[in-house]
């Protein structure tokens, strides 16, 4: 009864602690004030004494490698999400939501204005990244990626292929509690030349020693606790809690240095909406 009733307590300062940064955005919008106030946050949640409670303990370290760019992101967008409610009060609720292009949009318009008053936005990120990273060497619809030889790190312009850019972010998050070896670490903002914005973040440089086969990945994934989602003929994966996509050759390979299976990129989110 004492543990149930001091898990209610965490939780209620929890909120009360998101309130009061919700306040601050509201009054003052991105001031000093109000930046040093996240920052204090996402501290707290970087050294374990905070949790986004939409994160278990274990998938809180994925958060936490994640980096404060992208728990900051995570508190703006929750901001966002709450301000559709009267006074954006984090408690509130409405029995007709907004649509998720309506959250997605004022998600990316907040983490922007963020992101440039805590100067984590990039502009002309693509020339920046080529003379600071090496030349782009690949790129597909999610993502940009930029490597220079002999790095141990690629770089990656990700944009978001989900719904919303919260879940985009908990995607990240989700990945590095999943496949941590091959854990992605987001370091600022930007928008390219089709104004979409995109994510600018880190990730270990992996070399390919050979293609999966679709047993060894069924296999991988079964040790963390999915199934096939299609009668074991397809890429898509579940488990209790989460949903797991994507996982085809070009997204899962063979590492040439331990020659195990290796992610390095998959949809990945929560099977039911966790707030």
């Amino acid at each position: 009864m004492q543990e149930k009733e001091g898990n209610e307590s965490e939780s209620q300062r929890t909120m009360d602690e998101m309130q009061r940064i919700y306040n601050a955005i509201a009054h003052d919008g991105f001031a000093d004030t109000t930046l040093q106030t996240i920052n204090n946050y996402v501290n707290d949640i970087l050294y374990g004494r905070k949790n986004l409670s939409r994160f278990t303990i274990e998938e809180h370290a994925g958060l936490c490698t994640a980096g404060e760019v992208l728990i900051g992101a995570s508190i703006i967008a929750s901001y966002a999400t709450a301000s559709f409610t009267a006074g954006g009060d984090a408690a509130g609720s409405q029995e007709s939501g907004p649509a998720n292009w309506e959250i997605d949009e004022r998600q990316e318009k907040l983490i922007e204005q963020w992101a440039k008053a805590a100067r984590l936005w990039v502009e002309d990120s693509e020339q920046i990244l080529t003379r600071r990273y090496g030349p782009k060497i690949a790129q597909g619809a999610e993502a940009k990626v930029y490597y220079r030889e002999g790095d141990t790190s690629v770089v990656k312009e990700r944009t978001s292929i989900y719904s919303t850019t919260q879940k985009a972010l908990d995607a990240i998050a989700l990945h590095n509690f999943l496949f941590p070896e091959t854990a992605m670490h987001v370091v600022g903002f930007t928008r390219d030349s089709d104004n979409l914005m995109r994510m600018i973040l880190t990730q270990p440089y992996v070399r390919c020693l050979r293609l999966t086969t679709k047993e060894e990945i069924d296999l991988m994934v079964a040790a963390k606790g999915f199934h096939d989602n299609w009668n074991g003929q397809g890429v898509n994966y579940i488990s209790d809690r989460l949903a797991l996509e994507d996982m085809h050759p070009a997204n899962v390979f063979i590492d040439e240095v331990t020659a195990r299976p290796i992610c390095i990129d998959c949809i990945v989110k929560f099977v039911q909406i966790i707030k």
